[in-house]
């Protein structure tokens, strides 16, 4: 946990360095860092019909208190770059920028594009999509509330063996299924990749920024059975819908190439999982304890027909 905080403090200092946080004219632009973002949070618009943000709504994106507000807000009617509509309150009156407020936010936001692509011109495309991948996990695990788009794609080189270690180490978290489980799930994704059946087995991910939100296969059990292997989702990223929706996949498939049922393997103790089974209309067929893991566990097996 200390180390955790020492981190994050240290990045706290390194980016209000890194975006110019510290200066007292932000960008050149005459306004301090708060200014500026509140011209910008105004220039986004809010839940009006008119493409005008409510005061409230504001104060509230901003977390600041309602005085320094309206403060920035009257320095910013001096220069004319915004006019207040009427509200029932002073919270709820509408605020838009005039057009020359609008021609000042875009000379702004011109000249800090221009300066954070300046900053990133020495990475390369990797590099590039490996940061955009970590400042997304940070919002994420930060508890950023903005829920930006996620994507169901198709396994890329490097994917299989991503998805045997993230859920090897979930599981060890979660469960204790070390060895065992690290095992099965390399022999899994390495029989998946040598054996590979064209049109009759696929491996889908659930990504969101280039970060992979969770998994999941389908392969031929023979005797025209699919069978569905390794759905995992990502513990900050459930409660999306991407379980179920990756679930869908593999049956959708399954119907579409001809399969006539489909199977998997699952154990009594992940529930979340076996809920989303049930609601694809997924059935248990049977239930048998091992130890494959370790210690004694129930697995059982589900089937659906198509």
């Amino acid at each position: 946990m200390t180390d955790t905080v020492v981190a994050l403090r240290a990045f706290n200092r390194f980016h209000t360095r890194f975006s110019g946080a510290l200066q007292p004219s932000y960008m050149e632009s005459g306004m301090g860092l708060t200014a500026a973002r509140m011209l910008y949070e105004i220039a986004q618009g809010g839940s009006t019909d008119d493409s005008s943000v409510l005061a409230m709504e504001l104060q509230e994106r901003l977390d600041i208190d309602s005085g320094y507000a309206s403060r920035i807000l009257r320095g910013f009617e001096k220069q004319g770059w915004v006019e207040r509509g009427r509200g029932t309150d002073a919270r709820r009156r509408p605020i838009r920028l005039t057009e020359t407020g609008q021609a000042a936010f875009d000379a702004l936001d011109i000249r800090t594009r221009a300066d954070t692509e300046a900053r990133i011109a020495g990475l390369d495309d990797t590099q590039r999509e490996r940061l955009s991948d970590a400042l997304a996990t940070v919002r994420l695990l930060l508890g950023d509330q903005v829920e930006d788009p996620w994507e169901i794609r198709l396994a890329q080189a490097g994917d299989l063996a991503l998805i045997a270690s993230r859920q090897t180490i979930l599981y060890n978290r979660d469960y204790g299924w070390g060895r065992g489980m690290e095992v099965l799930e390399s022999e899994v994704t390495t029989a998946f990749l040598r054996d590979f059946k064209p049109g009759r087995e696929q491996c889908w991910v659930a990504s969101r920024h280039g970060r992979m939100l969770g998994a999941v296969m389908i392969v031929d059990a023979g005797e025209g059975v699919a069978q569905l292997r390794l759905l995992h989702v990502e513990p900050d990223a459930r409660g999306l819908g991407i379980g179920s929706a990756l679930v869908d996949q593999c049956i959708a498939f399954a119907r579409e190439v001809g399969y006539g049922r489909m199977m998997l393997w699952t154990h009594t103790v992940l529930a979340g999982a076996r809920r989303i089974y049930e609601r694809a209309g997924f059935a248990i067929t049977s239930v048998e304890s091992h130890n494959h893991f370790g210690e004694p566990v129930q697995g059982e097996t589900w089937e659906k027909a198509l």
